[in-house]
């Protein structure tokens, strides 16, 4: 793994241990990016409260103890304690060198590999998806992306609403209506299904032949599941062509609805209520946790089985995760939810703990997320106060993005325009809900991710562009490449800051692969793609001396071959002309 940080880490580790014997091995050494020096770091404060000594004192005696020869070109004391340093332009140059010349630009797949089970978008069929489906969708697909490239065994995971009332009500209001036969289409189920719904909130008598119907498909009635395949069939058709659209990885292989665990559910309430972890309570079947209160100091119950008999969203989470952990064999298991879930999947963690069925071994994460806002700071909505359906977004993301292509270079063909309005019009939507910190709401403004300044998908795509045009221009081919990367020259401050940063990407992934933010990333690549800006417009590419050109066009070639990788583990297409 190309890892200066970590390089820094343990040269400054050993230089402790030279100065003041060994010491714990979670001694805190922290090494970041400094405006005053390549890196920072800060270890000297803490220790010197350990030795009961001057923390400059401690700092210049762990400077005096660096074997560092090989990699530091000088290390000096800062501040109250802290430690400067700064690199060797030859130990850049070699880690640079080695970055280009590896197909992986120095990440090194994980050593243990771990079987990570990704369960992400979540749509429910016979429904359209909506912008709230974009969040848990465009963030699963990075973050599946990210860990597989690490190493790890994803296996993806699309828990899709497929099973209980909304089925019965959607299929008796075809049958009343006639449409039985024929394909149809998601948007003529989402109108069956909003005339259901009124008519089941209005009607006793349909909202009893409704639950009726559910119990038919629960006990396998022939002509009930026949509806119901169809039903799936249309939807199933609709979310894998707006997959296609997206680049979200997840096919119908990956389908693992609530219908799938449905004979489980019995056995799963069996087993709590056996082993004294349920109980019923005002006729429904509970498990209560200390641990988890009310407003009232009462513990809250997490309901397995409802009065009525029926199993809920609790039991099926219960049943997919005992299936994962036990037959699957997951090492950890991510959740993509929005943040409201945060203490229902809690408590399905904890339940799952007590019960055994998953060991303090395998880690269970939620990765929760906020709303997408209008620019009104509400929940973004139609004008008549619909929710935006996803594949209108796309679409107008599109067509916007096509008049901004269109008004560019008259270089490009029309196919050219197209492609690329549809690579930047999907890649905004999606930079711009992944560049901001998951846990946070953020405000959709079209204006603001179509720009291409500031951190923005199209900034990117157009540093990544620029750099394509380069390399076609200069004509140097991969094995000119590798050869001149034997003789990268670090020499301009704006040559140093791009190397530092470009030499952070393997760092940066591994933070987000265990982090589970892909903003890091976002960020990351947007530094790369402005210290590149900062480094073209102050130092020549193509006139330069040959000496200078070549190791420039290296530079070059490597940040665009972070901006491509990094940009398609976010699942974002990178034109090679804009």
């Amino acid at each position: 793994m190309i890892d200066p940080l970590n390089d820094l880490n343990e040269l400054v580790r050993r230089g402790v241990e030279q100065a003041f014997g060994p010491r714990d091995p979670a001694l805190e050494i922290s090494v970041r990016r400094s405006e005053h020096a390549d890196y920072q770091v800060d270890v000297a404060l803490g220790l010197a409260r350990q030795l009961k000594r001057n923390p400059r004192e401690v700092a210049a005696g762990i400077i005096a103890s660096l074997d560092s020869a090989h990699i530091l070109a000088s290390a000096a004391v800062s501040g109250p304690g802290f430690i400067n340093l700064t690199c060797r332009s030859q130990y850049l140059a070699a880690q640079l060198g080695r970055m280009h010349d590896d197909a992986r630009l120095g990440v090194e797949p994980a050593r243990s590999p771990q079987t990570v089970i990704v369960d992400y978008s979540s749509p429910n069929l016979a429904k359209e998806m909506h912008v709230g489906h974009l969040r848990s969708t465009v963030i699963g697909d990075c973050l599946a992306r990210t860990l597989e490239f690490l190493g790890h065994n994803v296996l993806r995971q699309n828990h899709i609403g497929d099973w209980g009332t909304p089925f019965g009500m959607l299929i008796e209001q075809m049958l009343d209506e006639g449409v039985t036969t024929g394909r149809g289409d998601v948007n003529a189920l989402s109108v069956f299904y909003r005339a259901a719904r009124v008519k089941f909130d209005a009607d006793p008598t349909f909202a009893e032949r409704a639950r009726n119907r559910v119990v038919l498909l629960q006990r396998g009635d022939p002509a009930t599941l026949e509806l119901w395949r169809r039903l799936i069939d249309v939807t199933a058709e609709y979310i894998d062509a707006l997959y296609r659209r997206l680049h979200i990885k997840l096919g119908r292989e990956d389908m693992a609805g609530e219908s799938r665990y449905n004979p489980q559910l019995p056995a799963i309430v069996s087993e709590l209520e056996r082993r004294g972890i349920a109980r019923i309570s005002d006729g429904a079947v509970c498990v209560f946790l200390p641990e988890f209160l009310g407003r009232d100091g009462k513990p809250l119950p997490l309901i397995v089985r409802k009065q009525d008999g029926a199993f809920g969203y609790a039991t099926t989470d219960l049943a997919a995760l005992k299936h994962r952990v036990e037959t699957i064999g997951a090492h950890r298991i991510v959740y993509v939810v929005g943040a409201p879930q945060s203490q229902h999947f809690a408590m399905v963690f904890a339940t799952a703990r007590l019960a055994g069925w998953v060991s303090p071994a395998v880690r269970l994460e939620h990765v929760a997320f906020g709303s997408v806002l209008g620019e009104d700071g509400k929940v973004l909505k139609t004008r008549t106060g619909e929710a935006v359906t996803l594949a209108t977004l796309v679409e107008e993301a599109v067509t916007r993005a096509k008049a901004i292509v269109d008004g560019g270079s008259s270089e490009l063909t029309e196919d050219e325009r197209a492609s690329i309005a549809e690579s930047v019009g999907i890649g905004s939507v999606k930079y711009a809900d992944l560049a901001n910190d998951r846990i946070r709401d953020y405000i959709f403004s079209w204006n603001r991710m179509l720009a291409f300044d500031g951190n923005t998908a199209p900034y990117l795509m157009y540093a990544h562009a620029r750099i394509r045009s380069m390399l076609r221009k200069a004509q140097a081919s991969r094995t000119d490449l590798t050869l001149a990367a034997e003789h990268i020259r670090i020499d301009a401050p704006t040559e140093r800051a791009l190397a530092l940063e470009l030499l952070e990407f393997p760092a940066t992934l591994l933070k987000v692969g265990e982090t589970l933010h892909p903003h890091r990333l976002c960020q990351h690549l947007f530094q790369v793609a402005t210290s590149f800006t900062r480094f073209y417009d102050a130092c020549p590419v193509l006139n330069a001396d040959a000496t200078a050109r070549a190791s420039r066009l290296v530079l070059c070639s490597i940040t665009a071959g972070v901006l491509k990788r990094g940009m398609d583990l976010l699942g974002i297409q990178a034109p090679l002309k804009m």
